[in-house]
């Protein structure tokens, strides 16, 4: 079963929940996990179980990077404020790095992940 990663800074919290609760019956197809709040929110909100990682700046983005790495994560949803300066923005960098060296799916905006949680690519197995 493929992990999918969702992932919101402050400002795009309540943007994630929504789009989660909107992508509900698709999303429990899969395995989730997410850093700090917005897993929990995301859990709280849709009843959907999420593993919870550590917030963004406490390391949870490094978590999850370290879990692509592992080739744990398949899928990474990251509602990203490009608007507002984040105090662990080496580390927003580095996830998105780690994302793109291995070649794994980012959505960083709804849009985005519109696309990739309708595609067939991803249910399709390995």
């Amino acid at each position: 079963m493929k992990t999918i990663a969702l992932i919101a800074h402050d400002n795009k919290k309540k943007e994630m929940i929504e789009w989660a609760e909107r992508n509900k019956a698709v999303l429990s197809k899969y395995e989730l996990c997410g850093t700090g709040t917005t897993a929990k929110l995301v859990a709280e909100s849709t009843g959907l179980e999420v593993r919870r990682y550590l917030s963004g700046p406490l390391g949870g983005d490094q978590q999850i990077g370290a879990k692509i790495a592992e080739g744990k994560i398949d899928v990474v949803v990251f509602f990203w404020d490009p608007l507002q300066a984040q105090p662990h923005d080496p580390d927003v960098k580095a996830l998105l790095r780690i994302a793109v060296v291995y070649d794994i799916p980012i959505a960083t905006n709804k849009a985005t992940a519109d696309y990739v949680i309708t595609s067939p690519l991803l249910s399709e197995s390995e």
